[in-house]
């Protein structure tokens, strides 16, 4: 009867609980070993690895990469590119720069409600001074500064560049510029060099290698398929490598890869997030219907830059998938190639469909609704945390699980309940009286 009980226990706790089949692997910092798996042993389908391969020869890749658990379960490179080839990681790189401006937080060097102008000086803009003032580091890692991406050279830092349009939060622009002085911020507030910092922060815990270098207007980063794939796995294992902790503020780690504002729904601090009902795109001011790479699980969370350098991160099925290369087209984010590079690895894994729930198809109620005190949430599923964001998109509050959240230090007004459950993401509305 006691073995009978420990085994129904094991069972329920197995149902409820997201649990690796074994801990991540993560290879030494020096050196090329990396420990392997065969897609045979994963169980899928190494019949389709060919149609996969010539896919993507054929859509001017380079490198492409996939971490299962740690271990490269397929590593392919083309048209003469290897291991140690260097290619750029154009505007994924955007989200390196995520990374260590939130390490800077953490080590209190800056805060990203604090205004630019702290860190570059007033008239950093041609925008009115009170305009200028009220954009924040946290308009920058969100693209919501306000400033017009429409001008002649977009990617142009200078302040005659930088001018006017809308108030900083109220406008989501994929505009190159302000995410730009990011890089002038974090130097600025460390008191080093973008390259020094990453590699004390960053690099040296990680086995990391690359430099960003100065392109014309923009910083690009520079290295091989595999330091990508190791920052991927960084992520994948929040903020960690191994049992050394890069990033500690868990906090930070969410927002980054939680809707940030309300805005355009698939876009964190500086991460493109799947899974969302609607998305923007760089240049067009509507949120057009549909998931960002509705073949792709919902719950992947990527770096996207120009001709098709991804960084794709799937914590449910612990995988990460690399791209670098060319693209046939010359989009500034080609979310069709991620897609469409999902469809032929949903055949590799004998999987036509992603596995992961859609967000929003979870359910949860929440009661009552208007609320001043608490708030009640309801859901099958298990509760992994909460946050709540107000109307413009900053995080108030954030809760690890529970099913009852205080709310009674929130202002009146509307906000945005993100409950991340063990079946998915699901958001709610809900008006504080």
């Amino acid at each position: 009867m006691k073995n009978l009980f420990i085994g129904v226990f094991l069972l329920v706790v197995l149902a409820v609980s997201p649990v690796r089949a074994q801990e991540l692997y993560f290879p030494p910092l020096t050196g090329s070993t990396w420990e392997t798996v065969t897609p045979a042993s994963l169980g899928w389908c190494e019949s389709k690895i060919d149609s996969l391969a010539d896919f993507l020869e054929g859509q001017n890749t380079k490198a492409f990469i996939v971490l299962k658990g740690g271990k490269i379960a397929i590593e392919r490179y083309f048209d003469a590119f290897t291991r140690d080839s260097l290619w750029y990681w154009a505007s994924a790189g955007k989200t390196l720069t995520a990374f260590t401006v939130g390490l800077a937080q953490e080590d209190g060097y800056l805060s990203i409600q604090d205004t630019t102008a702290d860190y570059l000086g007033t008239g950093w803009t041609a925008a009115p001074p009170a305009k200028e003032a009220a954009i924040t580091v946290w308009h920058q890692l969100t693209m919501t500064s306000g400033l017009d991406d429409g001008v002649a050279n977009p990617y142009c830092t200078l302040d005659t560049c930088l001018t006017y349009l809308a108030d900083a939060g109220t406008r989501w622009a994929y505009h190159n510029g302000p995410y730009t002085l990011l890089d002038a911020v974090i130097t600025q507030a460390t008191g080093q060099s973008l390259n020094q910092y990453i590699t004390t922060k960053i690099k040296s815990k990680t086995g990391m290698t690359g430099l960003f270098v100065q392109v014309d207007d923009n910083n690009v980063y520079f290295s091989t398929a595999r330091s990508m794939a190791r920052f991927g796995l960084l992520m994948l294992n929040k903020g960690k490598w191994g049992n050394t902790t890069v990033m500690a503020d868990t906090a930070y780690f969410r927002q980054m890869i939680t809707q940030s504002q309300s805005l355009n729904p698939s876009y964190g601090y500086l991460w493109w997030l799947n899974g969302y009902n609607g998305y923007m795109v760089p240049g067009l001011q509507v949120v057009l219907p549909g998931y960002l790479c509705p073949d792709a699980p919902a719950d992947m969370y990527a770096a996207m830059g120009k001709n098709g350098q991804f960084i794709d991160v799937v914590p449910s099925q612990d995988l990460v998938l690399i791209r670098m290369g060319n693209a046939p087209d010359n989009s500034l984010v080609p979310f069709l190639l991620n897609n469409q590079i999902w469809q032929y690895f949903n055949e590799v894994t004998c999987s036509a469909t992603p596995v992961t729930p859609r967000i929003g198809e979870v359910p949860l109620t929440l009661y009552p609704n208007p609320a001043r005190d608490q708030i009640t949430l309801e859901t099958s599923a298990r509760l992994f945390s909460v946050s709540v964001y107000n109307m413009q998109g900053q995080a108030v509050l954030e809760a690890a699980g529970d099913n009852v959240l205080n709310i009674s230090q929130l202002s009146p007004g509307m906000y945005s309940l993100h409950a991340v459950t063990s079946e998915g993401t699901v958001i709610r509305r809900f008006v504080r009286d």
